[in-house]
């Protein structure tokens, strides 16, 4: 029996907009395909997103030069609207993200790295793609 505790990184970020608004924008594909990328090189030119318990997504992200691309897939294991969502990605890893509503809303993203890439590169991948979501819906904001 392994009794080795998994290693989950944690990124948090603090978003100026109501719960709704930031759901709504975490969980639209025509939304999540013009914010989740780590920079300006990156796109993500294909979404389907399930945001139901059961419901599959897939995400596909790479650099706008065509040399690099990955699907980002899994299935949906809990989701309470306004609060969280957990899944599992295709390769057994789990993930978390919670949202903290508030002025402003807090998301917490928890999640297993993978064994290829080092920690604090999985990180500051995470990290990018939520600021990119905090600029995103900053400025989908009808109340700022």
């Amino acid at each position: 029996m392994d009794n080795t505790a998994k290693t989950v990184i944690k990124v948090t970020v603090e978003i100026n907009a109501p719960i709704e608004k930031v759901w709504e924008l975490w969980a639209t594909p025509a939304d999540i395909m013009q914010w989740n990328n780590i920079s300006d090189e990156w796109h993500t030119p294909k979404v389907e997103n399930d945001v139901r318990i059961g419901g599959e997504f897939l995400f596909v992200m790479g650099l706008k030069n065509g040399s690099f691309n990955f699907n980002f897939t899994g299935v949906y294991t809990e989701v309470k609207v306004n609060e969280s969502m957990a899944y599992t990605l295709d390769d057994g890893r789990k993930s978390t993200i919670t949202f903290t509503a508030g002025n402003p809303v807090k998301i917490t993203e928890s999640f297993e790295p993978n064994d290829n890439d080092p920690i604090d590169m999985q990180r500051d991948f995470c990290k990018a793609v939520l600021n990119k979501f905090k600029a995103y819906a900053e400025s989908k904001n009808d109340t700022n």
